[in-house]
């Protein structure tokens, strides 16, 4: 079992946003968290990653208990997150946002990584040195996806990598995940649909109002 969620429970504000979630995703499988807007599918992946603190449950990644893990960690173990607002810097080329990770954790082989990268997304090769601020919207998604899987080794968090763009570059980004599914990675993405993912996924679960209602 790559990562293990039991009974996880996240409180912002005074509001209790997710409700007991227990959520698995096995070694080399492919799991879809299908929920409408405010359900809690981005307060669940941020929860993973570090960035927000959870008031109770289990968070277990390949043997290591996540919540004694500063969010720092999280890369270094091998997890990748794409955000759902990509979170470019503005200033910084393509590139450089691609390898951000890797600087950040001292990355010993991050120009091996970049080159099967390229391999993998060869339009982002193709404006590596253009500036972030100057990418198009799906351009942007590209690099946000290139730069998780920069770190993103053994487990990748995609927070509805499909929403906003156009038909062209999502059918794009499910041959990507088709070919990552291929050589074995394990994925958590979510959406508010499963309209992308439902040929994709080996499992799906439904989040309603912070609760796991179908899994």
């Amino acid at each position: 079992m790559t990562l293990l969620i039991r009974d996880l429970e996240v409180t912002i504000a005074a509001a209790q946003i997710l409700r007991g979630v227990s959520l698995d995703v096995s070694s080399h499988a492919m799991v879809g968290l299908i929920g409408r807007n405010g359900a809690g599918k981005t307060t669940f992946l941020r929860s993973v990653m570090g960035l927000i603190a959870i008031r109770a449950g289990e968070m277990i990644y390949e043997d290591v208990n996540l919540r004694r893990e500063p969010a720092y960690r999280r890369a270094n173990l091998g997890i990748g997150y794409m955000p759902e607002d990509r979170r470019l810097v503005p200033e910084l080329t393509a590139e450089e946002n691609v390898l951000l990770p890797a600087w950040a954790t001292s990355l010993s082989d991050s120009g091996e990584r970049l080159h099967w990268i390229y391999l993998l997304l060869p339009e982002v090769a193709a404006f590596a040195d253009r500036k972030a601020i100057e990418l198009s919207g799906g351009q942007q998604k590209l690099v946000a996806l290139a730069r998780a899987l920069m770190v993103g080794r053994s487990l990748l968090l995609l927070d509805e990598p499909f929403e906003g763009v156009a038909p062209v570059l999502a059918q794009r980004l499910v041959d990507v995940l088709v070919k990552l599914k291929e050589e074995g990675l394990s994925v958590l993405l979510s959406e508010s649909d499963a309209s992308h993912s439902s040929n994709l996924v080996d499992r799906l679960y439904i989040i309603e109002r912070g609760k796991i209602e179908l899994g």
